[in-house]
C-alpha cells in the first residue's frame, strides 16, 4: 500500500522558514518524480515544485522561484521542501504526489490519491 506522509508544517511570520518532508513508502521512490502542490481554502490544488527521478532537474512555480527548493533522499525515500522568505500568500496546505514519467519537464502529473497534507500558515 502506499502511502504519502507530509511533515514540517506549522505557524510562521513572514519571512521565515520551513522545511517540510515527505516520506514515501510502497513505491519505488527512486524511479518516481516528486512534486509539491499546495491548497488553499476553497482554491484546487496548484503545483508548487517538482524533482525529476531521471535527470535530478528541478522545477518551480514562478512565485517561489528562489525562495523554494526542492531536494530528495533516495536512501531515506522522502522529498523534502526547503521554504525561505515565506510570505502570507504562501498559507496554505502542502501536499507531495508522484510521477513515474521520464519527463517532467512539460507538466507533472499527480499519481496517487492526495495524503493528510501538512499546514503552513505565515502570519504577516
Amino acid at each position: 500500500q502506499v502511502q504519502l506522509e507530509e511533515s514540517g508544517g506549522g505557524l510562521v511570520q513572514a519571512g521565515g522558514s520551513l522545511r517540510l518532508s515527505c516520506a514515501v513508502s510502497g513505491r519505488t521512490f527512486s524511479k518516481d518524480s516528486m512534486g509539491w502542490f499546495r491548497q488553499a481554502p476553497g482554491k484546487v490544488h496548484e503545483f508548487v515544485a517538482a524533482i525529476s527521478w531521471s535527470s535530478g532537474s528541478t522545477y518551480y512555480r514562478d512565485s517561489v522561484k528562489g525562495r523554494f527548493t526542492i531536494s530528495r533522499d533516495n536512501v531515506k525515500n522522502t522529498v523534502y521542501l526547503q521554504m525561505n522568505s515565506l510570505k502570507p500568500e504562501d498559507t496554505a496546505v502542502y501536499y507531495c504526489n508522484a510521477d513515474p514519467a521520464e519527463s517532467i519537464a512539460t507538466i507533472f502529473s499527480p499519481h496517487l490519491d492526495w495524503g493528510q497534507g501538512t499546514q503552513v500558515t505565515v502570519s504577516s
